[in-house]
């Protein structure tokens, strides 16, 4: 076969699509400053898009125009609902677009992914995997996320949380997490309680502060509504009419985590979220989430997420050091599976 056929069977096989957005200030908005979210959606999908006013033009392969079209249409109907979108929104909307054939079973479409708002922010999913979390905490008491930092694991929690809160469903967001660097004996750090854990939990701050007015968050920790406590200091108390989140409950032992399990009280949601691969726990010493996700497998009202490599939603460096840290993991483990090396440290960033 000839160059220029070879050429022509490419241009037959091509196909073009023009789009028109009736609103030019949110197609504006659309195409990104200085056309980003065009760029990353040719770069991403292998198509040409060019934008003239209020058309844009795809030009490229059937399906990868097709792939394009729904979603610069997911991303504009967002705008017409008022809300904004980043460049992650538009690498999460082409992701979702991409791995739609193999995921049928847990997604319904591109336009109908899982969403979770509050007064300040919209937060979409931005993998299929992060639509079955949303979806899972919406339905479920008792939700476990478990996998590798960046997932959006806390972020996601946090958010769900504060949108129960803000529409009046519960009446308390209680944030915790296992001081295992300070051995849970937090006595000889400075301040009061919140200061001393404030190191621990500053990822949970940070996720809230992202969701509601700061001065919001800070009336809610004086009088309550929002409360933050290291684990140790749950045994004993019945959290009814909340959402209780435990971060980092890789670092929990099982007798830690089977307190903190029976907390559960009347009208409460519990989400537990952790890295199973960044154990910081004494050596020997087994870590109380795999216990909990193996032991309450399948039971009713419980429902458990597990992330991959391949949700991370951070620079996607982060997404190629996981991928080799999990390689790494897998050959120090051998063949016959027992492990004889464990990467070293833990998630400082809420994952």
């Amino acid at each position: 076969m000839t160059e220029a056929t070879v050429g022509r069977a490419r241009r037959e096989a091509a196909s073009e699509r023009v789009m028109t957005f009736e609103d030019n200030r949110l197609a504006s908005d659309l195409y990104g400053q200085y056309d980003q979210n065009l760029a990353l959606i040719e770069q991403r999908l292998g198509v040409e898009a060019s934008a003239r006013g209020n058309h844009v033009t795809l030009r490229g392969a059937p399906d990868a125009c097709a792939g394009a079209a729904e979603v610069l249409d997911s991303l504009y109907q967002r705008l017409v609902r008022g809300q904004q979108i980043s460049l992650g929104d538009v690498d999460g909307a082409i992701r979702v677009a991409t791995e739609l054939p193999d995921h049928q079973d847990i997604l319904p479409g591109l336009s109908a992914l899982a969403q979770v708002s509050t007064r300040k922010r919209t937060v979409t999913a931005r993998t299929p995997r992060q639509d079955a979390y949303l979806r899972a905490l919406a339905e479920s008491d008792l939700v476990f996320s478990v996998g590798p930092a960046g997932t959006g694991k806390t972020y996601l929690a946090v958010a769900f949380a504060a949108s129960l809160l803000e529409r009046g469903l519960v009446d308390r967001l209680i944030l915790s997490r296992p001081a295992v660097e300070a051995g849970e004996r937090l006595g000889f750090l400075p301040g009061d309680m919140r200061e001393k854990v404030d190191p621990y939990l500053r990822p949970l701050y940070d996720a809230l502060y992202d969701m509601m007015p700061a001065d919001r968050v800070e009336r809610g920790l004086q009088n309550g509504i929002v409360e933050i406590a290291p684990l140790a200091f749950m045994r004993g108390r019945t959290l009814s009419h909340a959402v209780v989140i435990l971060d980092e409950a890789q670092n929990c032992t099982p007798m830690q985590m089977k307190m903190f399990l029976t907390r559960l009280g009347e009208g409460s949601k519990m989400i537990i979220t952790g890295d199973p691969s960044q154990v910081d726990l004494p050596s020997g010493q087994k870590s109380g989430l795999a216990e909990a996700t193996r032991l309450l497998a399948g039971v009713e009202g419980i429902s458990e997420v597990a992330f991959g490599e391949a949700d991370v939603v951070r620079h996607p460096l982060v997404q190629r050091i996981v991928k080799a840290y999990d390689a790494a993991e897998r050959q120090a483990r051998g063949p016959d599976g027992d492990s004889r090396a464990r990467p070293a440290g833990g998630d400082t960033d809420g994952s």
